[in-house]
């Protein structure tokens, strides 16, 4: 079994080139503002906060006098990613010191309550979206230059002084997306529920989709691999840009290392730059976004180029293939699958590699590849191992290092190593076991729970699923799809605060796809 030591970025411009021969046009949308409201304390709401209408209605915003210590709320009525906008004047004797605002930006209300001096997490508090802006001179037309992902925006007055009063007055924000809603065809549904979580979803995927598929337009702002996957699958059966997949592609294509590993995220300003995050999983699934762009698309000259790095990765990743038959992750090339720390993740990732396998099988059958047959062989040998040496057939269950976890079923039942009527039982047994689902924490991991239902004949059970955990995030309030979301522990966090979470992330889009593909 191979041990990555070092790894070199071999960067391929001429990939890098097409890459951004794709760059998507963004379409801009000027979005006014909705309401002016207020917070007030609820635990029954998420955060511990619920809104309601502000006193002072936002025709007469632009009589309300401002001073110290004073504080507005502004809603836009729906999230937005882009740029915010205010014309702020003075009002009464001449400005005898600059005004002082503390604006803060937020997602949901939650973030506004929360005191960023409080956070102490792992993750850079850099990404709180606030400002702190010194204006000398009024009147003013006020436009942040940092794009920000928000619906609510809390503006106070951190000091103007005794003589003259700040007055706010057309607020906008002009949004930004690489794609337009009237793009996407309406679901044709009579189930309200599902409905209105399609609807989110494509909000979800909309304000994802920017100069690539971010995983968040708060935080983290750039293009992972695993995201791009789910992105994509959702893109195809909404906005159908092909392009942006396309170029996603080629930047993942093109930062390959010498020792064939696919870098989990790629930066893409101010030039191109691949992370050295690595992650097993998310190196194998560009094989399975490989093909199933080439499935949508038969676009022939992009699989001709990115095929052979597809190969690559497989390769290596089955030279972590112990003596047993079976995959061993290292800690330079680490399996993610979920945030949770508390599944094992050895059988899931015994059952990645078996679909990644199965992908790159029906690109080589495409490709006329000598080497389709040895593929073929080793999705039979490590199958084999899985059912040998990984199933318990006395409990009906694959078991990951001792551990019985919801993730090891559900990626073998995706990578389909049991026959059909075994693959319904296995499903059957790890409802019976698993549900309610407990531990899991990402719409990501949730999404294959859902996927591997409708996969295994269970439609009733995927779609309560999906209402359950999407529908419940809408009834918490949400405009768009969390990062984070464990429905018995609403203050989870990731990161140690709720502040800092993502609240439009990529891989919560796809209960779109699950909708419209499969029901």
């Amino acid at each position: 079994m191979t041990q990555v030591k070092s790894s070199i970025m071999q960067k391929n411009d001429n990939f890098y080139k097409i890459a951004n021969q794709n760059k998507p046009h963004i379409y801009n949308e000027k979005i006014p503002l909705q309401r002016l409201i207020q917070l007030k304390p609820d635990d029954t709401k998420f955060g511990g906060v619920k809104v309601s209408e502000s006193d002072v209605d936002k025709q007469f915003l632009s009589k309300k006098d401002l001073n110290k210590g004073d504080k507005i709320i502004l809603d836009f009525g729906q999230h937005c990613v882009g740029k915010l906008n205010l014309h702020i004047e003075s009002h009464g004797e001449p400005m005898d010191s600059p005004l002082y605002l503390h604006l803060k930006l937020a997602e949901l209300p939650a973030e506004l309550v929360i005191d960023s001096a409080s956070y102490h997490g792992w993750i850079s508090s850099s990404w709180i979206q606030e400002e702190y802006i010194h204006i000398d001179e009024l009147p003013c037309d006020l436009k942040l230059p940092r794009r920000y992902a928000f619906r609510y925006v809390e503006i106070e007055v951190k000091d103007t002084s005794s003589k003259w009063s700040a007055r706010i007055s057309n607020p906008f924000v002009i949004s930004e997306s690489a794609v337009t809603m009237d793009a996407v065809a309406p679901l044709k549904i009579a189930d309200k529920t599902l409905e209105k979580i399609d609807a989110v979803s494509i909000k979800t995927l909309h304000d994802c989709m920017q100069d690539v598929f971010e995983d968040g337009p708060k935080r983290d702002r750039r293009l992972w691999l695993g995201d791009l996957r789910l992105q994509a699958l959702a893109n195809y059966q909404t906005f159908k840009d092909y392009g942006l997949v396309k170029r996603c592609l080629y930047l993942f294509g093109g930062s390959i290392t010498t020792d064939n590993r696919i870098p989990a995220d790629v930066f893409i300003q101010p030039k191109i730059t691949p992370d050295s995050v690595f992650l097993l999983d998310y190196s194998l699934l560009f094989v399975a976004v490989l093909k199933d762009y080439f499935w949508e698309t038969k676009d022939q000259d992009t699989l001709n180029d990115l095929y052979p790095i597809a190969k690559r990765t497989v390769n290596e990743a089955l030279n972590y293939v112990d003596d047993s038959g079976i995959l061993e992750a290292c800690d330079s090339w680490k399996l993610f699958v979920d945030w949770s720390k508390e599944i094992d993740k050895k059988v899931s990732g015994q059952a990645i590699l078996i679909y990644a396998l199965k992908q790159l099988v029906q690109l080589a059958d495409i490709q006329s590849d000598p080497d389709l047959n040895f593929y073929q062989q080793k999705i039979s040998t490590l199958s084999a191992n899985s059912v040998n040496k990984l199933f318990d057939q006395q409990k009906g269950l694959f078991v990951s290092n001792g551990q019985l976890n919801i993730a090891s079923q559900v990626w073998m039942v995706l990578a389909h190593v049991l026959p059909d009527e075994e693959n319904k039982k296995l499903m059957d047994k790890s409802i019976t076991t698993f549900f309610p689902i407990k531990g899991i924490a990402t719409p990501y991991m949730y999404h294959h729970i859902a996927q591997a239902l409708l996969e295994s004949d269970h439609r009733t059970e995927a779609v309560q699923l999906i209402k359950d955990y999407w529908g419940k995030m809408i009834e918490l309030g949400a405009d768009t799809f969390w990062e984070a979301f464990e429905p018995d522990n609403l203050n989870f966090s990731p990161y140690g605060s709720l502040i800092i979470n993502s609240y439009c992330h990529a891989w919560s889009c796809t209960p779109t796809y699950l909708i419209r593909k499969y029901l």
